[in-house]
This record gives C-alpha cells, sequence and structure tokens, in this order.
C-alpha cells in the first residue's frame, strides 16, 4: 500500500470518528460555548458534518483537495480556542503536550495538501 493512501485513510478515520462522536454527545456542544466560538451551536453542527463528510471523502479518496480545505481550518480553530489558552496559561511544555495530536493532523493535512499535483500518489 503507498504511503499516501494510508495517510488518508488514518487522517480520515481520525476525523470521520471525531465528527461521529460529536453528533452521539451533544453534552459537547457545552465545550464549544465554554471556549467563547461564536455561535456555538451552529459550528458544533457544522464541524461534527464537515469532520464526517471530509473523513469519508478521505476514506474514499476522492475530492481530497477539497476536503482538506475545512479540516485544515478546523484544526487551526481547535489549536486556536482549545490549546493557546493552555500556552499563556501553563507554558510551552503544556502547549505542545496538549497539542501534540492537533499538530501532528495540521501537518497531515498541510502535507496532504501540498501533494495535490502529484496525482499518482493518490492512486
Amino acid at each position: 500500500m503507498k504511503p499516501m493512501k494510508l495517510i488518508c485513510y488514518v487522517v480520515g478515520f481520525v476525523f470521520l470518528v471525531s465528527g461521529l462522536m460529536k453528533f452521539v454527545d451533544l453534552s459537547m456542544v457545552s465545550s464549544f460555548e465554554q471556549m467563547g466560538v461564536p455561535l456555538s451551536n451552529f459550528v458544533y453542527f457544522f464541524v461534527a458534518l464537515f469532520e464526517v463528510m471530509a473523513g469519508m471523502l478521505l476514506i474514499g479518496r476522492i475530492f481530497i483537495h477539497i476536503s482538506l480545505i475545512p479540516l485544515i481550518f478546523i484544526m487551526l480553530g481547535a489549536l486556536f480556542f482549545t490549546k493557546l489558552p493552555i500556552l499563556t496559561g501553563d507554558g510551552i511544555f503544556a502547549f505542545l503536550f496538549a497539542s501534540r495530536l492537533d499538530l501532528t493532523l495540521l501537518i497531515l493535512l498541510i502535507f496532504l495538501w501540498s501533494q495535490r499535483n502529484e496525482k499518482e500518489a493518490f492512486t
């Protein structure tokens, strides 16, 4: 199996499960409100929807580059709203530890995006 396929499968799986959990456990809406996300109910629903849809597209390896755009913004938002306060409150090491998955996913998404001109890598 080509590495690009595997990366698509793994990243897609993470976002698919994350989005599905947002639909299953609606108590997570309050965490969006506590973080100060504007229009948190709507943002929560759309983040969950985009995570599920984009995760499925990545797993199916179709419209990969279209699905990467919202996922990159979701990861930037996650870092900004959930991890940046840790940096300002607890310091760099606590921030790096708490954001390790977010940073890894963001790097993988950017890496997949950088491969957009190399279609054969995904086939």
